[in-house]
């Protein structure tokens, strides 16, 4: 998707042309709009500058050259973009031409062309008007073959669409619009060209945008022309074009053009006041917002990047020195994926579309004892995708903490039915891991221990225990297994791996380093044993994320704990009390397992679920967020045959009595099912494939044991002759994460599928209450980094996270891990003077940090230094 800011200036006025279809008048408007704003009398003075981004035919027949001869002005502009000779449509005409514009390229020029035009002006005395006018109909392709209303959307100008006032021209019209909206265009106007009642779709089309509340306006079609020589013909058409652009219904147009540009303007000036003055922010301790300008305002989001509005800080940043000169708004990278949710983009059409393909069939139905196919085809594709032969049912709620309630609720009724346990009396907690996070409702929360989310809640209780557990990070171009500090005797020393592959070798790590499978078993043994045998303690359940603790702080927990962690829960007897074990293989033994997947699950990490990573098939699962692609709240929870009997009963008191008034909502569910589509032909594309091969190994590496090293710790295996392909990977590339991981500044990195996690060195402790991370956010946002790109991130106390969508594209990774690398040398202080060209993807590499004898050693681990 183009990185361009969306198209509003404070000086200068800049429209899209739309037309219903082609013929319609479309030049004809245009040069109505141009001649009437440059002849406007009053204390500023009008430029016109008229940009045809697409022309096909003669270059003597374009349209640029006809609005030049009737504008007949000198404060006007010109220009065509690409001129295609041929006289059919864009994507035709442009395969005989030598060079064909990409849609990213297409659209780059004219915001190119438009921000020249705004540099011209000032408010007060000389204002600019700026039309673009497209070929065709909206939804004709361009050079590439897109809709012309997909390829621009990222610039987001205000639309005056042209009517078609021929026979059928009402439904095209209308259909045009519906379009527009349906990509989240803003349609200023709709201009109907009078047909001399004809047809009366002028009639018609003015009642029916009325009730749309659109404004149309209503415009005489120009003179006969019949018979008339090319010398009358001008003259005819010039007397049109002088009377009707001064005509009281263009001058009721132009009234409502600027003063729509006006209110534009000022509701984005006012919005962040507004917002500080009624609205109560999520994770925000508003002591901390000193200003209104400290509240980011969105005007709109599409592809990866948000369009936000400047504040003094980001124009600073971003080098404005003169207000004439400052788009009011400017993009950027949507570092979070939007709060983990964002899967297929901002303003995704396949999206809006099924989203409005569901309104209009359904719009919303009850669940309770009923159904509707797209609630069952979901559930079907989820129970498939999964791959796990336990998995039969699936639950509906409306987002990840629900989701996780009755999960919880689910696995607590099973294992308090088998056991004969009183949940209502008996003190019934789960097991967990430290630093895990479920969500926000009271049950989710109490699956977590004390935190910074949850200690202050007043009904928070914490019922259960939490395992520490060992971490996997980057560190010095390496990964490392890591126990916590002061548990290296229960859990282990350091361990080290060339790549993350061998980390969830199970079967290697069995091999070579059998001890650490039996001291992971001896730990969650010896702790089970106090806390049941000795404790007397109950419980009902494992809860965890598999692989990354989001919220926790992205802590990558060793696989080969978590595989251990399910296998001894799955063989420990919770109660005194002999059970005979199920017949049934797939029954749940000792507790239910459930895998929190909102976070981690459907591509996140690289792969549909990451209980495939970890070879374990949970009991119940539950799945949020990415579900919808980022467009609609819509969650699952999916589990067994066997919990699903738990709740079996003659007496509906023992249903799962559970649910929400938009449950399986048909919008969501039919949006869904889109999603997963799309992401299972991402899946099988060429994009995937190429970054999983860029993650491969190193040919170059020698084979054999990895040296201790500087670690002075045991080494991992490597089996780099003997694995083809990867199964762990990475959207972005591995010489930022090297680089990263090498940084002065930063303790460690992790980099799994879409996710990115630095996390910092802060000499007063890290944790979420931490604000090492905090300088670097802002520095990525507010001052633009030489890539020319803003980033948008969250953070957990010291780690900064970045998260791309599943159709992120490489070069706008690695405009951001530019900018990111360019942004912590500066907030940590060090120079960036020396640069080399890597020879990796021909990314500029900052080396001044290295220590010259980490660079030594590195060259010689990998064979080629990669800062």
């Amino acid at each position: 998707m183009s990185r361009v800011p969306s198209g509003l200036w404070q000086n200068l006025i800049a429209l899209q042309v739309y037309g219903a279809n082609t013929n319609v008048g479309k030049t004809v408007f245009s040069t109505l709009l141009g001649a009437h704003f440059v002849r406007r009398v009053g204390r500023r003075k009008w430029s016109l500058h008229y940009i045809k981004p697409v022309s096909t035919g003669p270059a003597e027949d374009a349209d640029d050259s006809y609005v030049k001869r009737y504008v007949n002005v000198d404060r006007v502009n010109v220009t065509t973009l690409f001129q295609f000779k041929d006289p059919v449509s864009p994507h035709v005409a442009a395969r005989s031409a030598k060079f064909i514009p990409s849609d990213d390229h297409l659209v780059k020029r004219v915001y190119t062309k438009i921000r020249e035009d705004a540099s011209k002006f000032s408010w007060e005395t000389h204002v600019g008007l700026t039309i673009v006018e497209t070929a065709g109909g909206v939804l004709s392709p361009g050079p590439s073959g897109a809709p012309q209303a997909d390829i621009f959307r990222p610039l987001r100008l205000p639309v005056i669409l042209v009517g078609d006032h021929r026979l059928g021209g009402i439904a095209s019209t209308i259909s045009a619009a519906e379009s527009l909206v349906l990509r989240g265009y803003d349609i200023s106007a709709v201009i109907c060209f009078d047909d001399k009642g004809r047809f009366e779709n002028s009639d018609y089309l003015l009642k029916y945008f009325q009730n749309m509340d659109i404004p149309a306006f209503t415009i005489p079609w120009i003179p006969v022309l019949e018979g008339y020589n090319k010398k009358q013909e001008r003259e005819a058409m010039g007397k049109y074009y002088e009377e009707q652009s001064m005509s009281d219904e263009m001058q009721r147009l132009a009234r409502y053009i600027v003063d729509h540009h006006t209110e534009r303007l000022a509701s984005m000036d006012k919005l962040a006041a507004r917002t500080r003055k009624s609205i109560w922010h999520p994770f925000t301790q508003h002591k901390s917002i000193a200003k209104t300008d400290d509240i980011l305002v969105f005007d709109s989001a599409y592809g990866d990047y948000f369009q936000a509005r400047h504040t003094p800080t980001s124009s600073k940043g971003h080098h404005v020195a003169n207000t004439a000169e400052k788009p009011i708004l400017y993009p950027a990278f949507d570092g979070s994926a939007s709060w983990w949710t964002q899967g297929l983009g901002h303003g995704n059409p396949q999206l809006s579309l099924a989203a409005a393909y569901a309104a209009g069939r359904y719009g919303h139905v009850m669940f309770a004892g009923a159904t509707h196919e797209p609630a069952v085809t979901l559930s079907e594709t989820l129970l498939e995708g999964m791959n796990n032969p336990r998995l039969a049912k699936c639950f509906y709620t409306d987002d990840g903490s629900t989701a996780a309630e009755v999960g919880i609720k689910m696995a607590l009724r099973a294992t308090c039915k088998r056991y004969g346990w009183d949940g209502s009396k008996d003190n019934v907690g789960v097991l967990g891991l430290k630093g895990s996070y479920h969500g926000d409702t009271i049950g989710a929360m109490d699956a977590s221990e004390p935190n910074v989310y949850n200690e202050k809640v007043d009904w928070y209780r914490g019922r259960g225990y939490w395992f520490e557990f060992p971490t996997v990070r980057m560190k010095m171009g390496e990964w490392v297994v890591e126990p916590p500090r002061g548990m290296a005797k229960e859990l282990g020393g350091p361990e080290l791996f060339s790549h993350l592959d061998d980390v969830f070798d199970f079967e290697g790590r069995g091999q070579g380093q059998g001890r650490r499978w039996w001291l992971y078993e001896r730990y969650i043994r010896n702790t089970l044993d106090d806390l049941v045998k000795r404790q007397g303690r109950k419980f009902g359940a494992l809860v965890m994320e598999p692989i990354l603790l989001g919220a926790g702080g992205m802590l990558f927990v060793d696989p080969l704990f978590q595989r251990k962690l399910v296998e001894v829960v799955r063989s420990y007897q919770f109660t005194e009390k002999e059970t005979d074990p199920p017949s049934d293989p797939l029954h749940w033994t000792g507790v239910p397992v459930l895998f929190d997947e909102v976070f981690t699950g459907l591509h996140r990490l690289g792969h549909f679920t990451p209980s495939s990573l970890l070879q374990v098939h949970p009991d119940i699962s539950i799945h949020a967020k990415l579900l919808t692609g980022g467009l609609l709240p819509l969650s699952v929870t999916l589990a067994s045959k066997a919990i699903f009997n738990a709740f079996l009963s003659p007496s509906k008191s023992d249903a799962l009595l559970h649910g929400h008034s938009y449950t399986a909502h048909p919008i969501g569910c039919h949006v869904a099912n889109t999603s997963l589509k799309e992401m299972e032909v991402l899946k099988r594309g060429y994009a995937w494939k190429n970054f999983k091969r860029k993650w491969e190994r190193d040919t170059g590496h020698r084979g054999g044991e990895v040296p201790a090293g500087r670690w002075g710790m045991t080494a991992g295996l490597n089996v780099a002759s003997k694995t083809q392909g990867v199964k762990t990977w990475s959207m972005w590339s591995k010489p930022l994460v090297v680089w990263l991981s090498y940084h002065k500044a930063v303790d460690h990195v992790i980099a799994l599928g879409s996710v990115l996690a630095i996390s910092l060195k802060d000499a007063e402790g890290s944790g979420y209450t931490s604000n090492a991370a905090a300088g670097l956010r802002d520095a990525l946002l507010n001052d633009r980094s030489r890539t020319a790109v803003s980033v948008h991130s969250r953070v957990l106390g010291n780690v900064i996270y970045l998260m791309a969508s599943l159709t992120t594209l490489p070069k706008d990774l690695d405009a951001v891990g530019d900018a990111l690398k360019q942004k912590l040398n500066q907030v940590s202080g060090i120079e960036t003077g020396l640069a080399r060209k890597s020879k990796h993807e021909g990314q500029i590499e900052d080396v001044t940090w290295m220590a010259e004898e980490d660079a030594k050693e590195h060259e010689n681990h990998w064979g080629t230094r990669t800062p």
